[in-house]
């Protein structure tokens, strides 16, 4: 193992705290022995094109400091190599690091993790998700709750969370059941209305909205997470359910477990790990042991 680690840095994330993380964070991996660069980048290719140029240049570990966003593209740049990958959550949602029972906006704690792992056991096998060459670790979402970004993504006024807030309550006037065309592994393609359709490698997504609550990063399996049609009512009543995925028992939800999914729906976009993926359909596969990530549980 070489002592020379990489932290691949959002100084934006949550806000300023991705900033704020670095110092505390860099400060426990020196005090451990470690010797620590950090990279940066003018916008997410140069920054993905900077992680890759480290991998290949053999760092000890890609340490992501941020949020989901920057873990998605550490993801790309660590997966199916050996180089582990090390959380510093310090953004808005941290869903991934909630999965795998990391610190969350705790940085010299989540350091501290790294670094235990790095002279240990070097980092736990995990799965990913994959559609096409984009790798994710949280959730493919597809329906209702894309629609709210796909929304927020538009709008210019408000800002912040009053955004997200406005496109929910807009996408909630024009809810209506979405025809699917749904496909687990090598069964029939079912035709369904739906709400959402959700595929989970990890949790949640949102910060902290467990959609596909049962789902584990090591069990080589998606667990699916299929909204029905709903009125809006009974949409506002499960919701608050979600943050502590008892809406898996609503009579409303199903749930499924599958190695290979294809969603098909017109006129929805995908989004994993909060990122656009693009417009359906997609298929999406789940890689067994895809990353070694340090200190996860």
């Amino acid at each position: 193992m070489t002592s020379d680690i990489t932290l691949f840095v959002n100084p934006a994330a949550g806000r300023g705290r991705g900033s704020r993380a670095v110092r505390p964070a860099a400060a426990v991996l020196r005090a451990a022995g470690f010797s620590v660069r950090t990279v940066l980048g003018h916008d997410a290719p140069d920054a993905l094109r900077r992680a890759r140029e480290a991998v290949a240049g053999g760092t000890g570990a890609l340490i992501a400091v941020g949020g989901d966003g920057m873990v998605s593209l550490a993801l790309r740049a660590v997966a199916g190599t050996p180089t582990p990958l090390g959380v510093i959550a310090a953004g808005t949602g941290n869903d991934f690091a909630r999965t795998a029972g990391l610190p969350v906006r705790d940085p010299a704690a989540a350091a501290a993790i790294a670094a235990r792992s790095l002279k240990g056991d070097g980092g736990r096998p995990v799965d990913l998700g994959r559609v096409g060459d984009t790798w994710f670790g949280t959730v493919l979402a597809s329906g209702f709750d894309s629609r709210v970004n796909d929304r927020g993504n538009r709008m210019r006024f408000p800002t912040g969370r009053l955004r997200y807030d406005a496109a929910l309550l807009a996408e909630l006037a024009a809810l209506r059941p979405i025809p699917y065309r749904l496909r687990l592994d090598d069964g029939p393609e079912q035709h369904i209305e739906a709400t959402l359709v959700a595929v989970g490698n990890g949790r949640s997504y949102g910060g902290g909205m467990r959609i596909c609550a049962d789902a584990r990063l090591d069990d080589g399996l998606f667990d699916v997470t299929v909204v029905g049609p709903c009125r809006r009512t009974t949409l506002l009543r499960v919701f608050p359910r979600v943050y502590r995925g008892t809406h898996l028992t609503h009579p409303a939800v199903t749930t499924h477990r599958a190695t290979t999914v294809t969603i098909e729906a017109d006129g929805i976009t995908g989004y994993a790990d909060g990122e656009p993926l693009g417009a359906l359909p997609l298929t999406a596969e789940t890689v067994p042991a895809a990353v070694r990530l340090l200190g996860a549980r």
